[in-house]
């Protein structure tokens, strides 16, 4: 650590970066302090990329206004964070006459919330949509659409660190002191943190760190959902996420989402866990995916399963209803200088800049802020190789020889993408640090092919040992000794 900050936040997430970059606007001198080895190791990596419309909550909530304006900026959002974006619509369908009524109550709150472009539809126009969809009635959704929350987490934070904002890895918030002139001591992994401003961003361990700040302790309700993987050959059939009607109480079944890179989440289920972070996937839940997904797109078959993997996501109860939380963004009069953000759940990838925009309010509300004059809201992200003209990637190759290295066959990727991961702003020391800014070991093969190159890049460019180097996180050794 160095020095004394005016802003302290705990927890790099999509939300944490989000309220770093806006933040960054002006003169503070902040830093993130984030429990993993990067950003995208908890809730913000582990959804379904998915830009919501607002039509899933209430009018007057708080996520659903977030959400409303995350959606409408999203254009100039990802031209200033080269985020790649579609704003490929969504279906919502039903089937039977049981779910139409279901599906028609959903469309008046739709209408209600402001929704732009949604009208309801009947088979013919869902045939038109997508063709590979199947439904009697449908509501379509225009405004909704598909982004990698990989590419946009690392986006944010990296803007945010490219104006000033400080990031401390493997930095877990262990205990928060006040001292005698108000300075927020932040124990961590490797030390005090000393900052005047104290913001809670922490996703899934929020509920620990509000006490800890001084705000009202509450019992953590977690949701797990489970994901499979479809290989892009799948993702050829789909063009839109398909959603079915909420049940009786609601909840969304499995959906198939397709990804802005081209292959095809189904996914996610439901399970009530309460307080644990259980990660492990299951065969039942496996059955589950391919029985419900297949049911909105014929093309979820196990010949495509390429992985699966599990998201928990963090909900706050009502003590007294237990009723779920709207998002908290809260501020005390006993506690000065200090935002607690409680319940931010889906929809929070988009409400990120929203939610964040309301954080720089509550700060404002207590004290005048600088502009930063020199802050730039623009960050380039790594060239994709893959994705450029054959007269672009014979120029580059011309002028540097790594990109006439492939490292990862199956989603190729060259070697000079590999080393501008690790060298990035943030810098990264993992596997999947890697994986996340490129889609190295993210294609058909899983890594087969280039785990051990990236493995062998990383101990080349930072100087590490084989036996360093991790997976994701701390603990998660690639090797602990010798291999052919």
């Amino acid at each position: 650590m160095d020095g004394v900050f005016d802003v302290a936040i705990i927890g790099g997430g999509v939300i944490g970066s989000a309220v770093a970059r806006e933040l960054s606007r002006y003169q503070l001198r902040i830093c993130v302090l984030e429990k993993e080895l990067d950003v995208c190791n908890g809730v913000s990596g582990r959804n379904t990329g998915l830009l919501h419309s607002g039509i899933l909550n209430e009018e007057g909530l708080l996520r659903t206004e977030c959400c409303k304006e995350g959606n409408a900026e999203f254009e100039q959002v990802a031209r200033e964070l080269d985020v790649p974006f579609r704003r490929c619509g969504k279906l919502i369908v039903s089937f039977g006459e049981e779910e139409r009524i279901r599906l028609e109550g959903l469309y008046r709150r739709g209408l209600k919330n402001g929704i732009p472009g949604i009208r309801m539809i009947g088979h013919d126009e869902i045939k038109e949509i997508e063709p590979n969809a199947d439904g009697d009635f449908a509501i379509f959704i225009p405004s909704a659409g598909i982004l990698c929350p990989f590419t946009y987490t690392i986006a944010l934070a990296e803007n945010a660190a490219m104006n000033g904002v400080t990031y401390y890895f493997n930095e877990e918030v262990t205990g928060i002191a006040r001292a005698g002139d108000g300075m927020f001591a932040i124990h961590a992994t490797s030390g005090t943190f000393v900052s005047r401003w104290a913001i809670n961003c922490s996703g899934l361990s929020s509920y620990q760190i509000s006490p800890m700040l001084g705000f009202d302790s509450y019992k953590p309700k977690r949701v797990k959902g489970q994901y499979e993987i479809l290989d892009k050959k799948a993702g050829a059939y789909l063009s839109l996420p398909i959603y079915p009607t909420p049940n009786e109480y609601g909840a969304f079944d499995v959906h198939v989402t397709p990804t802005i890179e081209g292959n095809v989440l189904v996914g996610p289920t439901i399970e009530n866990i309460g307080t644990e972070l259980d990660y492990s996937a299951t065969q039942e839940m496996i059955n589950t995916l391919g029985c419900s997904g297949e049911k909105l797109f014929a093309q979820v078959k196990r010949d495509y399963y390429i992985r699966n993997y599990v998201g928990i996501f963090p909900t706050a109860e009502d003590p007294l209803t237990h009723a779920e939380l709207d998002f908290q963004i809260q501020t005390k009069p006993s506690v000065p200088h200090a935002v607690n953000l409680v319940g931010i759940n889906s929809p929070g990838l988009t409400s990120a800049l929203p939610i964040a925009r309301r954080v720089v309010a509550k700060v404002k509300e207590q004290e005048l802020l600088i502009v930063n004059k020199t802050f730039n809201p623009v960050r380039k992200g790594i060239v994709r190789f893959s994705s450029l003209e054959r007269e672009e990637q014979d120029r580059l190759i011309r002028q540097n020889p790594d990109y006439g290295e492939i490292y990862c066959r199956c989603e190729c990727v060259t070697k000079a993408e590999i080393k501008q991961a690790i060298h990035n702003v943030l810098g990264v020391c993992t596997i999947s640090g890697i994986k996340y800014r490129t889609r190295a070991s993210m294609g058909r093969c899983q890594g087969g092919y280039c785990e051990t190159r990236l493995t062998a890049m990383l101990q080349d460019e930072l100087r590490l040992d084989k036996t360093d180097i991790l997976l994701n996180k701390k603990g998660a050794y690639m090797f602990t000794g010798k291999v052919k």
